[in-house]
């Protein structure tokens, strides 16, 4: 995917869907997961592969952060071939490190430049922190410890659970062990 294919993809994939018009039934596995369909679809993104970005914020602060995301990828002259933009609801998840949050969460896949892609997402961070968001850790490879700290609470409670003797890549950068 780069710019110029962009936009016969988008139309394409519309066209495609306004066939579907009206009320339809549909199993959930294509509903949910739109890319299996398409083999190796994580290849249109390159050699270099891409980054996964998904940030919730609460509801209180998701307008204003939506735009500000949006108008900072605008800036950095990035686009994200793929978007998922949704609300979460009011339920608490029963997990103390889950991603859901009251709020509005935005997924956004974005090609590997390198250090202009990772600049771009520290900046994005920062709007995400001042929003009190959170990324989805699932999904991150990247995330700064203090976006990680300040974006899950139950964090000191999970720790007390947390099996010193096994540790990962992600463990080993958000938690320091």
């Amino acid at each position: 995917m780069n710019a110029l294919s962009l936009r016969p993809f988008n139309q394409l994939y519309y066209l495609l869907n306004t066939r579907r018009r009206g009320r339809t039934l549909t199993h959930y596995e294509p509903f949910f997961y739109p890319l299996d369909n398409l083999l190796d679809w994580n290849r249109m993104y390159g050699p270099r592969g891409f980054y996964q970005y998904q940030s919730v914020v609460p509801q209180d602060a998701g307008l204003e952060a939506t735009k500000a995301l949006l108008a900072e990828i605008a800036r950095a002259g990035e686009g994200s071939f793929l978007a998922v933009l949704k609300t979460f609801g009011e339920r608490e998840p029963p997990g103390m490190l889950s991603f859901p949050h009251a709020g509005v969460t935005l997924a956004l896949d974005f090609p590997n430049r390198g250090e202009r892609t990772r600049s771009l997402l520290a900046r994005l961070d920062a709007i995400v922190l001042e929003a009190r968001g959170r990324l989805y850790p699932a999904k991150d490879a990247r995330m700064p410890r203090t976006l990680f700290e300040a974006g899950y609470p139950r964090l000191p409670e999970f720790l007390h659970y947390r099996d010193p003797g096994i540790s990962s890549g992600l463990s080993r950068r958000l938690l320091g062990h």
